[in-house]
């Protein structure tokens, strides 16, 4: 039976201070947030963990269809096209319309996801400061600062730009299919910042990896240390141990025959020149720059997006 509703936790600190939205599942196979919120939640409940200020809101399923079927989407991916809406066609339009307004009421997000590969825990963070049309933005060390304290040691940034890149070649190329539409590369996070907070997106690890709950439980409550909504003490990470990457490109498959030189895993290093992949009818895709190659995706069907490129970047992370 499909779900007809939300379950939301709220807990509201006595003393003002930041509202933290934390969401999980907004992918229904990426459930590692979904185990972790209730662990918080249950310690919020016990008095195990105090809140002490501001408001902390949890979303442990945050697309239902999509989680009762253990499959990434319902109808259409949630992450991709977030906006509210008036004329409901698909399930996704429904949460949306519940989603966006909960993403507006407060000032930070942490958005708990998982990928299909073994590999190591990352965040995406959002832009540099800018009052480009893109994506404007005016928190960069916020979000940096909430991003280092959760935990991990690789941040990526440059999504909604190459993302937005990648849609304007795919307009040029005669493909008119949502995926050409700038604003299917907006999710959780890029909605967030347009409504004037800032938020990050952990990729805790792989779907299946008992680990990847771990990593979610310490960034929740990392992330409340770090804007100092219970009473433990702020994680005081090392930023030279952090690598930032910046995405810079996006490939897409033409051919259902293009084909990768090998098994690529997201994060093999990429040398400039190196060979990455063949198209159909042989033409190469080197590496423009060193760097690294994330989200290879095998299984990509022809005008889906294949493959995304970063580089190391000269982001100045908060001390």
């Amino acid at each position: 039976m499909e779900s007809t509703s939300l379950r939301v936790h709220q807990f509201l600190g006595l003393r003002p201070g930041p509202r933290l939205l934390v969401t999980a599942a907004v992918h229904g196979n990426e459930t590692c947030g979904s185990v972790a919120i209730p662990r918080v939640v249950d310690a919020l409940d016990q008095n195990m963990l105090r809140l002490v200020r501001g408001t902390v809101t949890f979303v442990p399923v945050a697309n239902p269809k999509a989680y009762a079927r253990r499959t990434r989407e319902g109808d259409r991916n949630l992450n991709r096209d977030l906006r509210p809406t008036v004329v409901v066609t698909e399930f996704e339009d429904r949460v949306a319309n519940q989603l966006c307004p909960l993403l507006a009421a407060h000032d930070v997000l942490l958005d708990l996801h998982s990928f299909n590969n073994p590999g190591q825990a990352f965040v995406m963070v959002g832009p540099r400061d800018n009052d480009g049309d893109v994506e404007p933005f005016a928190h960069e060390q916020a979000e940096s600062r909430l991003a280092l304290s959760l935990g991990v040691s690789r941040i990526v940034e440059g999504w909604l730009g190459t993302y937005v890149a990648g849609a304007r070649r795919r307009q040029t190329g005669g493909r008119s299919d949502l995926r050409s539409v700038t604003q299917y590369g907006v999710g959780t996070t890029e909605f967030m910042r347009s409504q004037g907070g800032y938020g990050v997106t952990l990729e805790c690890g792989q779907h299946d990896d008992p680990l990847a709950v771990e990593v979610a439980t310490t960034a929740i409550l990392n992330a409340l240390a770090q804007l100092g909504m219970i009473d433990k003490p702020a994680p005081r990470p090392d930023p030279s141990r952090v690598e930032v990457l910046r995405m810079y490109d996006v490939v897409d498959r033409d051919d259902a025959n293009d084909a990768f030189m090998r098994p690529w895993a997201s994060f093999d290093p990429i040398g400039q020149d190196t060979l990455i992949a063949r198209r159909k009818d042989g033409t190469p895709l080197r590496a423009p720059h060193d760097g690294r190659i994330i989200f290879p995706n095998d299984a990509a069907r022809p005008g889906e997006e294949w493959f995304y490129l970063t580089r190391y970047s000269d982001r100045q992370l908060p001390t």
